[in-house]
C-alpha cells in the first residue's frame, strides 16, 4: 500500500525563533516544513516546492505578506495561514481580499497552529469546474467587482464576504465560516452581523432578495454564490 504524502508547509517569518519553533513542532506532528525570511524568498520556495499550506507573516522584509499572497496566487491554491501581530480587522480584510483562507493573531499557540492547518486541509478547493454567475466579475488582486460590466463600491466588509463565496462558487457558505474568515476566530458576534452585510452587499450588486441572481440564501445555514 503506497504511503500517504506529508503535507508541505511553507514558513515564512523573518524571525529565526518563531520559524524554528514552528519548524520543530509542525515536524513532530508529521508536516514536511520548508522555511523563509523574507517575501522574495518565500516566493521562490513556494514556487519551487509547491507547498500544500503556506504559513505567511504579514510583516516581511523585500515584499510584504499581502503582496506575497497576491502574487503567490497567480500560481498556487496552497492554503495561505497569515501571521499578524496587531489583529486588526483591516488586516483580516485586506488579508482574504488578496487569497488568505485564514488568520492567526501572535503570539499563538503552536497546538493552535496545528488545529487551524488540519482544518485547512479539510477545507475543499474549488475544483475549478464552477464559474461566477454570468455578468459578475471579481477581481480580488485588484481588490474590484463589476456587475454587467459597471464598477460595484463595496466596502471592504462587503467585499471579504463577497471573496469567501467566490472561491467556491454553488457550495454553501456559513455564518460562522464567514464570521471567522471575515471578522476573524473568536470574534463576538451572531450570524445577525452577517446578515446585514449580506443585504447590503445584494442592494449594491443589484441583487432581489427573493430572487437573487448571484448571492442565494440557504435557509438556517448560511449563503453561496450560484454558479451558474
Amino acid at each position: 500500500m503506497v504511503e500517504p504524502r506529508a503535507v508541505r508547509v511553507l514558513v515564512v517569518d523573518d524571525e529565526p525563533p518563531i520559524t524554528e519553533l514552528v519548524r520543530g513542532y509542525l515536524e513532530r506532528e508529521s508536516f514536511h516544513v520548508s522555511v523563509a525570511h523574507d517575501g522574495p524568498d518565500g516566493l521562490a520556495r513556494a514556487l519551487a516546492g509547491r507547498p500544500d499550506v503556506v504559513v505567511l507573516d504579514v510583516m516581511l522584509p523585500g515584499l510584504d505578506g499581502l503582496e506575497v499572497c497576491r502574487r503567490l496566487r497567480s500560481f498556487s491554491d496552497a492554503y495561505v495561514l497569515m501571521l499578524t501581530a496587531r489583529g486588526e480587522e483591516m488586516d483580516r480584510v485586506v488579508g482574504l481580499s488578496v487569497g488568505a483562507d485564514d488568520y492567526l493573531v501572535k503570539p499563538f499557540s503552536p497546538r493552535e497552529l496545528v488545529a487551524r492547518i488540519r482544518a485547512l486541509m479539510r477545507r475543499p478547493r474549488s475544483s475549478g469546474g464552477s464559474e461566477l454567475p454570468a455578468g459578475l466579475e471579481v477581481d480580488v488582486g485588484r481588490h474590484q467587482v463589476r456587475v454587467d460590466g459597471r464598477p460595484a463600491e463595496l466596502t471592504a466588509t462587503e467585499f471579504a464576504i463577497l471573496a469567501e463565496l467566490s472561491r467556491e462558487p454553488g457550495l454553501v457558505v456559513s455564518r460562522a465560516r464567514l464570521l471567522a474568515t471575515v471578522w476573524g476566530p473568536g470574534f463576538e458576534g451572531d450570524g445577525h452581523l452577517v446578515d446585514v452585510h449580506v443585504a447590503n452587499l445584494r442592494r449594491k450588486l443589484g441583487d432581489e432578495p427573493d430572487q437573487p441572481r448571484f448571492v442565494e440564501t440557504v435557509r438556517g445555514v448560511g449563503y453561496r454564490l450560484a454558479d451558474r
